[in-house]
């Protein structure tokens, strides 16, 4: 893969986002920098990456056609005040408008862009390679609220539908040209703050999609919270539910066929569809 970082002079942000990415990017990722009317390296920017154990002191500016422009397979542009470089042609493209350090001329200015850059450039390292994750037919959202009436009708205006059912605890939304199941609970005195998701859901075809994304997810390192199973109490689903980096919890499911609830068990003991993960449950 080679990704080419442009803005105008090549003289500060592009450059800072070059040393960063070689430092923070697999090896097997080639970095360039450029700019449509190159100037010269700021040394500024120099001092903000050497801060960070980044050597930026032999890089120079350099015009687009140097760095062969047609040959990157991402282009990210970081000019906010200036008309960025275009390359013509099919390349994915990212556009993260920084504001022009040199403007204010001080280090703390080129910390603040080297910084932001960082925390972008953080992210992409995490999509290099990314395998392919589960193909949902839904997505489900469940949510805690302090007043279930003001808050149906709120979502009842936003999402210009009426609930397909509600109780006493809770109404749920249903927009199938959204693939949206979208459920409001009542939240049981639980203390509620910015971040008050009960759980997310995507739903998936059958029984082999569910098995299938639990063994993408260990491959990708996600966390399991409950391998997969069969459940009957409630509503019968085939379930995996995981973990986010931050605790969220996540249920991927897919509903029962006739034919496999023609074959509930009497008990209704659920059933683990991946041997030996019992103990893990």
């Amino acid at each position: 893969m080679r990704i080419l970082f442009l803005c105008v002079a090549n003289s500060a942000r592009s450059q800072m986002a070059e040393g960063l990415a070689r430092a923070i990017l697999p090896a097997s990722v080639e970095v360039a920098s450029a700019g449509s009317a190159p100037g010269t390296l700021n040394p500024l920017a120099i001092e903000a990456l050497a801060e960070t154990g980044i050597d930026l002191s032999r890089h120079r500016s350099k015009p687009l056609e140097e760095v062969a422009p047609e040959t990157a397979d991402l282009i990210v542009t970081l000019c906010a005040e200036e008309v960025c470089p275009y390359v013509p042609g099919p390349v994915r493209r990212l556009h993260w408008p920084i504001t022009d350090p040199s403007a204010a001329g001080d280090i703390a200015a080129f910390r603040t862009a080297r910084d932001q850059i960082k925390a972008r450039i953080e992210v992409l390292a995490q999509l290099i390679d990314l395998p392919e994750g589960p193909k949902g037919t839904e997505f489900h959202a469940s949510l805690r609220v302090r007043d279930l009436a003001s808050s149906t009708r709120f979502y009842c205006w936003l999402l210009n539908t009426w609930p397909k059912e509600w109780t006493h605890r809770y109404a749920t939304f249903i927009r199938p040209d959204l693939k949206l199941n979208f459920v409001i609970m009542v939240a049981d005195g639980t203390d509620l703050h910015h971040d008050t998701l009960y759980h997310l859901g995507l739903a998936l075809p059958d029984r082999d999609a569910v098995v299938n994304a639990y063994h993408r997810a260990l491959a990708i390192g996600a966390s399991v919270e409950k391998p997969p199973r069969t459940t009957f109490k409630g509503t019968p689903l085939h379930e995996l539910w995981l973990t986010d980096p931050d605790g969220t919890l996540i249920e991927i499911y897919a509903c029962l066929t006739p034919a496999e609830l023609a074959a509930m068990p009497a008990d209704q003991v659920p059933v683990y569809l991946v041997p030996g993960t019992e103990a893990a449950a």
